[in-house]
């Protein structure tokens, strides 16, 4: 299997097209049925379409379309290598079918951060992050109308990842899964779930490799509580955890991405794995930013882009970069590459991101208790 090589980053405005195959939103099934569908009478697709009164008659007589539309995305870092490719082919496909160029602001950064950003004042039209709590607080803050989850094929997830071990050259502390993290002689690597969304997928995987291997939360306390004992220091970030297991060589092993290791490795930068039996799906999400979608007058385009994002063509871009890729013909296609965990729950067998943000990342919720009985 050929993988794609990133290319330097970039913000430079991208070209960028359509085409889609599988379940679409509502608008963007009206889009295609009115606009494509019908002798190419299609709107503008971001643009303002005016009226104007005939010179020789006086009745309004539409505008054309708009000849270019611009839309801002804005995502989590290690995506830009696969956005990089699936935006050419978006540009390209969606010139075809309607004669409209489009180009792309991208904005790639920190899962937590980006969102911040939105909330700022970055005028996203689309935002891609690593975790749905993040979506959420766009939402809460006004700018995404509830039940975007339900307006995007896959309830809104656009590729997923899992939990994995990184280990020292030759593994010399023979780490073999989750059980081995509390040894006394094994130190871990991982951010602080109170600062770091990515971090707290870290601490569910843990928390649901007992709950959801038949233990109760008394046995999944105490197993966090002894791998945090392990954990000599909480980088605020998940750059920052790989920093200090990186460059200053601290930790056994690093708890990170499996999409993170396999991105590395397409660079040249290869270590030692696993991923464990037992295992969180990582569900990253896909939305359009109502508020910002509407003021720009981008929201078909930005519908037809997110619907683009569930076909097999930008899957398999997906898929080259690290993540598992959620259309099933595609995800059979790279089957070798992404072996099927015994175990994977989700954050919804956990209880959902409401419940689960309350009731452990809260002042006083579970992790504060662990650290406190760590002496942290």
């Amino acid at each position: 299997m050929s993988w794609f090589q990133p290319k330097p980053y970039h913000r430079a405005a991208s070209p960028v097209a359509f085409g889609f195959r599988r379940a679409m939103t509502r608008r963007s099934v009206l889009l295609f049925a009115a606009g494509l569908g019908v002798a190419g009478a299609i709107s503008a697709c971001g643009s303002t379409t005016t009226t104007a009164p005939d010179a020789s008659t006086g009745e309004s007589t539409a505008a054309a379309p708009a000849e270019k539309v611009e839309l801002t995305l804005v995502s989590y870092s290690v995506t830009q290598a696969a956005y990089e490719q699936i935006i050419p082919q978006f540009a390209e496909q969606w010139k075809e079918k309607t004669g409209q160029e489009v180009t792309f602001n991208q904005s790639y950064g920190g899962s937590g951060s980006q969102a911040r950003a939105v909330l700022d004042g970055l005028e996203a039209d689309v935002v891609a992050l690593s975790l749905a709590l993040d979506t959420k607080k766009i939402e809460e803050g006004g700018l995404i109308e509830p039940g975007w989850e339900k307006e995007a094929p896959n309830d809104a997830i656009v590729h997923t990842s899992v939990a994995a071990l990184i280990l020292r050259e030759g593994n010399p502390k023979n780490i073999q899964g989750w059980e081995d993290l509390t040894r006394d002689d094994v130190q871990v690597v991982t951010a602080n779930p109170k600062t770091s969304g990515g971090a707290r997928w870290n601490f569910m995987a843990l928390w649901g490799a007992k709950t959801q291997t038949g233990e109760d939360e008394a046995a999944a306390l105490d197993f966090a509580t002894q791998v945090y004992s392990n954990v000599p220091v909480l980088p605020k970030d998940a750059r920052e955890a790989t920093d200090v297991f990186y460059t200053r060589g601290q930790g056994d092993v690093l708890i990170t991405y499996e999409n993170e290791v396999l991105l590395a490795a397409q660079k040249g930068e290869v270590q030692p794995f696993i991923v464990p039996d037992v295992s969180i799906s990582i569900d990253n999400p896909v939305a359009v930013v109502d508020a910002n979608v509407d003021k720009h007058g981008t929201r078909e385009v930005a519908e037809a882009f997110v619907a683009f994002l569930f076909t097999p063509e930008a899957q398999r871009e997906f898929a080259k970069v690290g993540f598992r890729p959620v259309e099933p013909g595609v995800a059979e296609e790279f089957a070798d590459t992404y072996p099927k965990v015994e175990t994977l729950f989700t954050v919804t067998d956990l209880g959902g991101w409401d419940t689960v943000q309350e009731k452990f990342f809260a002042d006083g919720g579970v992790f504060d208790q662990i650290q406190a009985n760590i002496g942290k």
